[in-house]
Protein backbone atom coordinates (compact mmCIF):
# COMPACT_ATOMS: atom_id res chain seq x y z
CA UNK A 1 0.00 0.00 0.00
CA UNK A 2 3.08 2.51 0.98
CA UNK A 3 4.65 1.34 -2.32
CA UNK A 4 1.05 2.13 -4.61
CA UNK A 5 1.17 5.49 -2.35
CA UNK A 6 4.61 6.57 -3.33
CA UNK A 7 4.62 5.81 -6.58
CA UNK A 8 1.35 7.93 -7.11
CA UNK A 9 2.89 10.77 -5.81
CA UNK A 10 6.40 10.42 -7.43
CA UNK A 11 5.81 8.53 -10.24
CA UNK A 12 5.88 11.27 -12.29
CA UNK A 13 8.98 12.91 -11.35
CA UNK A 14 10.73 9.96 -11.30
CA UNK A 15 9.82 9.43 -15.12
CA UNK A 16 10.61 12.54 -16.04
CA UNK A 17 13.83 12.64 -14.12
CA UNK A 18 14.49 9.71 -15.69
CA UNK A 19 14.31 10.99 -19.19
CA UNK A 20 16.38 14.01 -18.25
CA UNK A 21 19.05 11.32 -17.41
CA UNK A 22 18.72 9.67 -20.89
CA UNK A 23 18.55 12.54 -22.39
CA UNK A 24 21.52 13.91 -20.87
CA UNK A 25 23.55 10.67 -21.72
CA UNK A 26 22.72 10.43 -25.33
CA UNK A 27 23.60 14.07 -25.78
CA UNK A 28 27.35 13.88 -24.15
CA UNK A 29 27.54 10.36 -26.32
CA UNK A 30 26.36 11.59 -29.56
CA UNK A 31 27.25 15.03 -29.26
CA UNK A 32 26.12 17.14 -32.22
CA UNK A 33 24.33 13.89 -34.01
CA UNK A 34 21.59 14.78 -31.05
CA UNK A 35 20.54 17.61 -33.36
CA UNK A 36 18.44 14.70 -35.23
CA UNK A 37 16.66 13.77 -32.12
CA UNK A 38 15.49 17.82 -31.76
CA UNK A 39 12.41 16.95 -33.49
CA UNK A 40 11.00 14.65 -31.43
CA UNK A 41 11.34 17.55 -28.42
CA UNK A 42 9.84 20.22 -30.61
CA UNK A 43 6.79 18.40 -31.41
CA UNK A 44 6.03 18.04 -27.89
CA UNK A 45 7.22 21.68 -26.94
CA UNK A 46 4.62 22.61 -29.97
CA UNK A 47 1.70 20.60 -28.89
CA UNK A 48 1.95 21.66 -24.69
CA UNK A 49 2.01 25.36 -26.43
CA UNK A 50 -1.27 25.35 -28.27
CA UNK A 51 -2.63 23.45 -25.92
CA UNK A 52 -1.53 25.70 -23.03
CA UNK A 53 -2.78 29.12 -24.73
CA UNK A 54 -6.47 28.17 -24.13
CA UNK A 55 -6.37 26.59 -21.09
CA UNK A 56 -4.34 29.71 -19.29
CA UNK A 57 -7.59 31.84 -20.86
CA UNK A 58 -10.47 29.35 -19.10
CA UNK A 59 -8.36 28.31 -16.21
CA UNK A 60 -8.42 32.25 -15.09
CA UNK A 61 -12.01 32.66 -16.56
CA UNK A 62 -13.39 30.17 -14.76
CA UNK A 63 -11.53 30.47 -11.49
CA UNK A 64 -12.55 34.43 -11.22
CA UNK A 65 -16.04 33.37 -12.38
CA UNK A 66 -16.09 30.67 -9.47
CA UNK A 67 -14.30 33.08 -6.49
CA UNK A 68 -16.80 34.72 -4.22
CA UNK A 69 -16.79 38.09 -4.75
CA UNK A 70 -14.22 40.43 -6.29
CA UNK A 71 -12.75 41.10 -2.62
CA UNK A 72 -10.88 37.60 -2.59
CA UNK A 73 -9.28 38.61 -6.36
CA UNK A 74 -8.21 41.64 -5.39
CA UNK A 75 -6.60 40.18 -2.03
CA UNK A 76 -5.08 37.24 -4.19
CA UNK A 77 -3.10 39.80 -6.54
CA UNK A 78 -2.18 41.86 -3.71
CA UNK A 79 -0.26 39.46 -2.37
CA UNK A 80 0.73 37.97 -5.26
CA UNK A 81 2.43 41.69 -6.23
CA UNK A 82 4.09 41.50 -3.00
CA UNK A 83 5.85 38.11 -3.39
CA UNK A 84 6.80 38.65 -7.30
CA UNK A 85 8.54 42.10 -6.10
CA UNK A 86 9.94 40.12 -2.61
CA UNK A 87 11.26 37.22 -3.89
CA UNK A 88 12.09 38.50 -7.53
CA UNK A 89 14.07 40.86 -5.60
CA UNK A 90 15.87 38.35 -3.74
CA UNK A 91 16.95 36.41 -6.62
CA UNK A 92 18.21 39.77 -8.26
CA UNK A 93 20.50 40.55 -5.59
CA UNK A 94 22.00 37.35 -5.28
CA UNK A 95 22.90 37.38 -8.66
CA UNK A 96 24.21 40.71 -8.33
CA UNK A 97 26.41 39.64 -5.61
CA UNK A 98 27.76 36.65 -7.51
CA UNK A 99 28.52 39.61 -10.88
CA UNK A 100 30.17 41.16 -8.08
CA UNK A 101 32.25 38.13 -7.01
CA UNK A 102 32.77 36.90 -10.21
CA UNK A 103 32.77 39.32 -13.03
CA UNK A 104 31.48 37.15 -16.11
CA UNK A 105 31.85 39.95 -18.89
CA UNK A 106 35.54 39.36 -18.76
CA UNK A 107 36.26 36.78 -21.64
CA UNK A 108 32.79 37.92 -23.34
CA UNK A 109 33.19 39.95 -26.85
CA UNK A 110 29.72 40.65 -28.04
CA UNK A 111 27.96 43.97 -29.43
CA UNK A 112 24.70 43.60 -26.76
CA UNK A 113 23.05 46.41 -28.68
CA UNK A 114 23.12 44.48 -31.79
CA UNK A 115 22.60 40.76 -30.70
CA UNK A 116 19.75 40.95 -28.22
CA UNK A 117 16.48 41.11 -30.17
CA UNK A 118 13.91 44.39 -29.62
CA UNK A 119 11.24 43.89 -27.62
CA UNK A 120 7.99 43.93 -29.91
CA UNK A 121 6.12 46.89 -27.98
CA UNK A 122 4.91 50.55 -28.42
CA UNK A 123 8.03 52.74 -27.35
CA UNK A 124 5.38 55.80 -26.90
CA UNK A 125 2.62 53.20 -25.05
CA UNK A 126 4.11 50.12 -23.37
CA UNK A 127 2.06 49.56 -20.66
CA UNK A 128 -0.94 49.84 -23.71
CA UNK A 129 0.83 47.42 -25.86
CA UNK A 130 2.20 45.30 -22.82
CA UNK A 131 -1.48 44.68 -21.46
CA UNK A 132 -3.73 45.24 -24.47
CA UNK A 133 -3.70 44.18 -28.54
CA UNK A 134 -5.91 45.51 -30.55
CA UNK A 135 -7.93 42.84 -32.65
CA UNK A 136 -8.82 39.75 -31.00
CA UNK A 137 -7.15 37.53 -32.85
CA UNK A 138 -4.33 38.48 -31.38
CA UNK A 139 -5.31 37.04 -27.86
CA UNK A 140 -4.97 33.91 -29.24
CA UNK A 141 -0.94 33.46 -29.04
CA UNK A 142 1.89 32.55 -26.63
CA UNK A 143 3.27 35.97 -27.91
CA UNK A 144 0.10 37.97 -26.07
CA UNK A 145 -0.21 36.18 -23.09
CA UNK A 146 -0.33 39.15 -20.76
CA UNK A 147 -3.53 40.43 -22.76
CA UNK A 148 -5.42 37.34 -22.74
CA UNK A 149 -4.38 36.72 -19.07
CA UNK A 150 -6.22 40.71 -18.97
CA UNK A 151 -9.07 39.73 -21.00
CA UNK A 152 -9.70 36.45 -19.02
CA UNK A 153 -10.18 38.21 -15.84
CA UNK A 154 -12.36 40.58 -17.57
CA UNK A 155 -14.86 37.84 -18.92
CA UNK A 156 -14.44 36.10 -15.41
CA UNK A 157 -15.54 39.19 -13.50
CA UNK A 158 -18.24 39.79 -16.23
CA UNK A 159 -19.60 36.08 -16.10
CA UNK A 160 -19.71 36.52 -11.89
CA UNK A 161 -21.30 40.05 -12.34
CA UNK A 162 -24.20 38.27 -14.66
CA UNK A 163 -25.64 35.87 -11.78
CA UNK A 164 -28.02 33.26 -12.84
CA UNK A 165 -27.78 34.67 -16.10
CA UNK A 166 -23.98 33.75 -16.45
CA UNK A 167 -24.29 30.15 -14.80
CA UNK A 168 -24.45 28.65 -17.82
CA UNK A 169 -21.69 30.03 -19.27
CA UNK A 170 -19.47 30.02 -15.96
CA UNK A 171 -20.31 25.80 -16.32
CA UNK A 172 -18.26 26.21 -20.19
CA UNK A 173 -15.57 28.00 -18.71
CA UNK A 174 -15.28 25.50 -16.00
CA UNK A 175 -15.83 22.53 -18.65
CA UNK A 176 -13.33 24.24 -20.75
CA UNK A 177 -11.04 24.04 -18.11
CA UNK A 178 -11.15 20.37 -17.20
CA UNK A 179 -11.30 19.49 -20.93
CA UNK A 180 -7.85 21.26 -21.27
CA UNK A 181 -6.05 19.67 -18.39
CA UNK A 182 -7.31 16.34 -19.81
CA UNK A 183 -5.67 17.68 -23.19
CA UNK A 184 -2.51 17.77 -21.43
CA UNK A 185 -2.69 14.69 -19.18
CA UNK A 186 -2.93 12.97 -22.93
CA UNK A 187 0.37 14.79 -23.91
CA UNK A 188 2.33 13.93 -20.68
CA UNK A 189 2.12 10.24 -22.17
CA UNK A 190 5.04 11.47 -24.31
CA UNK A 191 6.56 13.75 -22.15
CA UNK A 192 8.93 11.54 -21.16
CA UNK A 193 10.45 11.02 -24.95
CA UNK A 194 10.04 14.35 -25.53
CA UNK A 195 12.23 15.68 -22.82
CA UNK A 196 14.57 13.14 -23.21
CA UNK A 197 14.63 14.57 -27.11
CA UNK A 198 15.46 18.14 -25.89
CA UNK A 199 18.06 17.27 -23.33
CA UNK A 200 19.71 15.45 -25.83
CA UNK A 201 19.80 18.43 -28.16
CA UNK A 202 20.72 20.71 -25.63
CA UNK A 203 23.55 18.78 -24.26
CA UNK A 204 24.86 18.00 -27.58
CA UNK A 205 24.66 20.66 -29.25
CA UNK A 206 24.25 23.76 -27.04
CA UNK A 207 25.44 23.31 -23.51
CA UNK A 208 29.01 21.69 -24.50
CA UNK A 209 30.52 24.56 -27.16
CA UNK A 210 29.06 27.18 -24.91
CA UNK A 211 31.08 25.58 -21.86
CA UNK A 212 34.12 25.49 -23.86
CA UNK A 213 34.04 28.80 -25.53
CA UNK A 214 33.75 32.17 -24.53
CA UNK A 215 30.75 32.03 -22.55
CA UNK A 216 32.37 29.54 -20.21
CA UNK A 217 32.71 32.28 -17.44
CA UNK A 218 29.08 33.35 -17.77
CA UNK A 219 27.71 29.64 -17.37
CA UNK A 220 30.81 29.00 -13.88
CA UNK A 221 28.36 32.18 -12.54
CA UNK A 222 25.20 31.28 -13.85
CA UNK A 223 24.60 27.54 -12.99
CA UNK A 224 26.22 27.54 -9.01
CA UNK A 225 24.16 30.43 -8.47
CA UNK A 226 20.68 29.43 -9.92
CA UNK A 227 21.29 25.68 -8.27
CA UNK A 228 21.99 27.73 -4.86
CA UNK A 229 18.88 29.61 -5.03
CA UNK A 230 16.67 26.93 -6.38
CA UNK A 231 17.78 24.64 -3.17
CA UNK A 232 18.37 27.67 -0.72
CA UNK A 233 15.62 30.11 -1.01
CA UNK A 234 12.74 27.80 -2.65
CA UNK A 235 13.06 25.93 0.76
CA UNK A 236 13.18 28.50 2.84
CA UNK A 237 9.71 29.98 0.85
CA UNK A 238 8.02 26.82 1.35
CA UNK A 239 8.69 27.02 5.13
CA UNK A 240 7.72 30.00 4.91
CA UNK A 241 4.53 29.26 3.54
CA UNK A 242 3.52 26.11 5.39
CA UNK A 243 6.31 25.02 7.79
CA UNK A 244 7.78 21.54 7.90
CA UNK A 245 4.78 20.41 6.11
CA UNK A 246 4.93 23.14 3.14
CA UNK A 247 8.79 21.71 2.92
CA UNK A 248 8.31 18.47 2.08
CA UNK A 249 5.00 18.92 -0.33
CA UNK A 250 6.67 21.53 -2.05
CA UNK A 251 9.88 18.95 -3.21
CA UNK A 252 7.53 16.44 -3.22
CA UNK A 253 6.05 17.97 -6.38
CA UNK A 254 8.47 20.13 -7.71
CA UNK A 255 10.41 18.24 -9.86
CA UNK A 256 8.33 17.22 -13.09
CA UNK A 257 8.26 21.34 -13.43
CA UNK A 258 11.41 21.65 -12.92
CA UNK A 259 12.30 19.26 -15.64
CA UNK A 260 9.67 20.98 -17.76
CA UNK A 261 11.49 24.27 -17.59
CA UNK A 262 14.98 23.00 -18.02
CA UNK A 263 14.28 21.07 -20.59
CA UNK A 264 12.02 23.44 -22.80
CA UNK A 265 13.84 26.60 -21.47
CA UNK A 266 10.08 28.06 -21.18
CA UNK A 267 8.21 29.02 -18.31
CA UNK A 268 4.87 29.42 -20.22
CA UNK A 269 5.62 26.02 -20.85
CA UNK A 270 5.35 25.06 -17.67
CA UNK A 271 2.15 26.14 -16.18
CA UNK A 272 0.28 22.43 -16.57
CA UNK A 273 2.75 21.02 -14.25
CA UNK A 274 2.61 23.62 -12.08
CA UNK A 275 -1.05 23.68 -11.84
CA UNK A 276 -1.05 20.04 -11.29
CA UNK A 277 1.51 20.52 -8.36
CA UNK A 278 -0.51 22.72 -6.99
CA UNK A 279 -3.60 20.59 -6.63
CA UNK A 280 -1.47 17.99 -5.02
CA UNK A 281 0.29 20.32 -2.08
CA UNK A 282 -3.37 21.76 -1.40
CA UNK A 283 -3.32 25.19 -3.19
CA UNK A 284 -6.88 26.27 -3.77
CA UNK A 285 -7.59 26.21 -7.41
CA UNK A 286 -9.29 29.67 -7.28
CA UNK A 287 -5.29 31.01 -6.40
CA UNK A 288 -3.58 28.73 -8.61
CA UNK A 289 -5.41 29.22 -11.70
CA UNK A 290 -5.07 32.81 -11.34
CA UNK A 291 -1.66 33.22 -9.83
CA UNK A 292 0.62 30.34 -11.88
CA UNK A 293 -0.51 31.79 -15.53
CA UNK A 294 0.47 35.29 -14.55
CA UNK A 295 3.81 34.14 -12.26
CA UNK A 296 4.47 32.71 -15.85
CA UNK A 297 4.29 35.20 -17.69
CA UNK A 298 5.97 37.93 -15.01
CA UNK A 299 8.84 35.71 -14.88
CA UNK A 300 9.37 35.56 -18.42
CA UNK A 301 12.66 36.97 -20.05
CA UNK A 302 11.62 40.38 -21.23
CA UNK A 303 12.67 39.47 -25.03
CA UNK A 304 10.72 36.25 -24.74
CA UNK A 305 7.60 38.63 -24.69
CA UNK A 306 8.00 39.87 -27.93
Amino acid sequence: MEKRSFLKSYGLSLVLLGSVAVGSVLGLVLGPKAAALKPFGDVFLNLLYVSVVPLVFFTIASAVAGMAGTVRLFKVLGWMLVIFTATGAIASGLMVVGVKFYPPALAVKAPVAESCPAAAVDKANPVVSALTVDDFPQLITKKHLLPLIVFAVLVGLATSAAGEKGKPFAAFLASGNEVFLRIISLLMVYAPIGLAACFAAIVGGDIGPALLGAYGRVMILYYPVCIAYFFGAFTLYAFFAGGGLGVRRFWGNIFPATAMAVGSCSSFATIPLNLQAADRVGVPRDISEVVIPIGAQIHMDAWRRS
